[in-house]
């Protein structure tokens, strides 16, 4: 029996799966809320079981350069994590206190993590680093790692398996559209390019975190407002995205639903930041073959796929505007018949990746 425990910035997705031959999901919960009681829940979630547990796959979004690939968690390994948590602040320290209350309930499971980076650890060298000397770049773990990386890999996936006349998958984009959100170009399989960097922070606009930003700013306002540059970074996190457009909520449902003129900007620079990345990757990759949107807004919210396809018809890239319309969570084929590229709206299924690399 594998548990696999997906612990994201303000919510966790439990899954408990068989593997007597092919993989078989027995059970699965999701809870949201930034302060949850990892004993309580997995005690209850692992009490509904019907055989011990043996393995623990939790996913952790930051791993460096050091973790690419499934590890098994020990004490130096945990003490790595920790020196890492200041580049993912809001998702590494709540990996690691599910890791630590899955081993005290399961202390006789194999613990495995999973990192959210391994996927771009690859990543060719004009997309990996900044343009800063070595001495202050890749000396000290500074470049670009890229993030999500479970969520695209299992989006690519699902798009070889939905068009087996492509080689690997040929050229995809893909969109993952949540709390966080960000965009990876990949070729056949091999990621080019994602629009997360050095940290999370980096990229789309986001529920709070602001995306892409000018670095002179943080020093700019911390003498400003007299404040540590670690406060500023910190709103960076917390409220800024469609939070700080909006100034009243990070939430794109309430947004969608909210007329008001901040509302209405907020949800157009979202989706501006979006489609700019999306034009930009269709020039990394020479051409698209399909575009895929997964998460929470990516697979629930027609109007924000609408507005952020709307100026790629240049390329040959048609939304069909019923079927989008129609399609408000799981899968769903949206692009005309004449469309140049593919277009899909996937659930991600983050758990059967982490359940297939905890067997690998």
């Amino acid at each position: 029996m594998i548990l696999t425990i997906n612990s994201g910035s303000t919510s966790v997705k439990l899954a408990a799966f068989e593997t007597d031959g092919a993989l078989q999901r027995l059970r699965s919960e999701q809870h949201g809320g930034t302060n949850l009681d990892a004993a309580q829940l997995l005690s209850e979630f692992i009490g509904g079981l019907p055989h011990p547990v043996a393995t623990v796959t939790h996913r952790v979004v930051h791993g460096g350069t050091r973790f690419t690939r499934p590890t098994a968690i020990d004490a130096p390994m945990l003490r790595a994590l920790e020196e890492l948590a200041p580049l993912a602040p809001l998702h590494n320290p709540p990996a690691m206190r599910w890791i630590a209350a899955a081993q005290q309930i399961c202390p006789d499971a194999r613990h495995i993590a999973v990192f959210d980076t391994g996927y771009f650890a690859q990543l060719p060298p004009v997309a990996a680093r900044y343009a800063i000397p070595d001495s202050i770049g890749a000396s000290l773990g500074v470049r670009r790692y890229g993030f999500h990386g479970i969520a695209h890999e299992a989006m690519w996936r699902r798009w070889c398996e939905l068009t087996p006349e492509l080689p690997e998958g040929g050229r995809l984009i893909s969109l993952q559209l949540g709390g966080g959100c960000s965009i990876a170009a990949i070729a056949r399989g091999r990621p080019l390019d994602i629009s997360m960097g050095f940290s999370p922070l980096e990229g789309l606009v986001m529920a709070t975190r602001a995306g892409d930003i000018d670095a002179a700013i943080v020093p700019y306002l911390e003498r400003r407002l007299n404040v540590p540059a670690a406060d500023i970074v910190s709103r960076l996190n917390h409220e800024s995205g469609l939070l700080g457009l909006s100034g009243t909520t990070g939430d794109m449902n309430a947004l969608l639903a909210d007329s008001s003129a901040h509302a209405r900007f907020a949800v157009e620079f979202y989706c501006y930041r979006a489609s700019k990345y999306l034009g930009a990757f269709c020039a990394v990759l020479g051409g698209c073959d399909g575009i895929v949107f997964g998460g929470g807004v990516g697979e629930h919210a027609p109007r924000v796929r609408e507005s952020i396809l709307s100026n790629l018809r240049w390329a040959g890239i048609e939304l069909d505007s019923d079927a989008n319309r129609l399609a408000t969570g799981g899968e769903a084929r949206l692009h005309t018949e004449a469309s140049a590229a593919g277009i899909y709206a996937l659930r991600v299924d983050e758990e059967t990746s982490l359940a297939r690399a905890a067997l690998a």
